[in-house]
């Protein structure tokens, strides 16, 4: 028998609760992890309280990562004992995710951990870390330097915010840090922005070209942020877009694109191809210390999850959350 966080309808009624399963009930997969720890995204609390249809099928075990230890596999590319772990995919959505102290998996979904970092590491930096790093080498790839300019980071207090500005500090790139918690300062200067904006300058309808401001931007926000980020990006810069925390619109003109060359570049994390997952996570490992995933995360007992995903969604969480499965 195992615990895991389990969502079902009944008679069109949302349930979450922590339920004890067993083998039996697993769905598809070629390998079972023993899993030592997962994450709380803000679609994970989606899922929980059935605010928004993530869930695609019933029933469903939330999680959109987890890492741990091998148990059983059989796949090839997988041994028994190995330490793995997986982000997007699917878990979580139409597969079983990882708030689970057991799961089983599509074994070509798993990495293997890093050799420099923990099971607890790679979940502390987790998806949000992992997809920061994608739209940190999506702004590299499009020829955006330390010397281009300061770049801004919407979101800053949450997951993906918060890792984006300090693997940008740490490759020495000058971070503006956008939030709606001015109270945070602290805590996002010390993780290394220069320069903290109220969200409200960027989340009400704007212009279609505003003053020239950042060389680039990292933006988990969409909507009318997005929209203003762009406005306000700098001749030729480039604008990393990786969520939708304000909506899923982008209410936007055509201006900033055709008449100052700004580049929009998508982020997907979910279905990303397993080179660029390699990639991210390579850069990762050479960036991330204690003092940074303890500056981003916090940790939160299983027993925690649900009432937790609820403040997250009413914006009362800073940073990564993780979750000790194993505690």
């Amino acid at each position: 028998m195992f615990k895991a966080l389990y969502i079902d309808k009944v008679e069109d009624q949302y349930q979450c609760s922590v339920k004890q399963l067993d083998d039996a009930a697993f769905p598809e997969g070629d390998v079972i992890v023993n899993v030592e720890y997962s994450t709380l995204n803000y679609k994970d609390g989606l899922a929980i309280s059935g605010k928004s249809p993530v869930v695609r099928r019933f029933p469903m075990v939330p999680g959109i990562d987890f890492s741990g230890i091998v148990e059983h596999s059989d796949n090839p590319n997988i041994q028994v004992g190995q330490r793995v772990f997986v982000n997007g995919w699917g878990l979580g959505e139409k597969h079983w995710g990882g708030l689970t102290q057991k799961a089983k998996v599509n074994g070509d979904w798993l990495l293997p951990v890093p050799d420099s970092l923990s099971t607890y590491d790679v979940m502390a930096v987790g998806t949000a870390g992992y997809t920061a790093m994608l739209c940190v080498q999506a702004l590299e790839k499009n020829g955006i330097t330390p010397q281009s300019g300061k770049i801004l980071v919407t979101g800053a207090n949450g997951g993906v915010g918060s890792f984006a500005i300090a693997y940008l500090a740490k490759l020495g790139y000058t971070v503006i840090a956008s939030t709606g918690r001015p109270e945070e300062a602290e805590r996002l200067q010390a993780l290394g922005a220069s320069e903290i904006i109220d969200r409200n300058t960027l989340s009400e309808p704007g212009r279609p070209l505003g003053k020239e401001l950042w060389a680039a931007a990292i933006d988990s926000v969409g909507s009318h942020t997005l929209a203003n980020v762009c406005a306000s990006t700098q001749y030729g810069g480039v604008v990393a877009a990786c969520g939708l925390a304000q909506g899923m619109d982008f209410p936007a003109t055509v201006a900033p694109f055709i008449l100052r060359g700004v580049t929009l570049a998508g982020v997907d994390s979910v279905m990303c191809p397993n080179d660029k997952r390699v990639k991210a996570w390579e850069q990762i490992a050479k960036l991330v210390d204690k003092e940074m995933l303890d500056t981003a995360s916090t940790v939160i007992g299983f027993e925690q999850v649900i009432d937790i995903a609820h403040q997250l969604l009413d914006g009362k969480v800073k940073g990564r959350v993780v979750v000790d499965i194993k505690g």
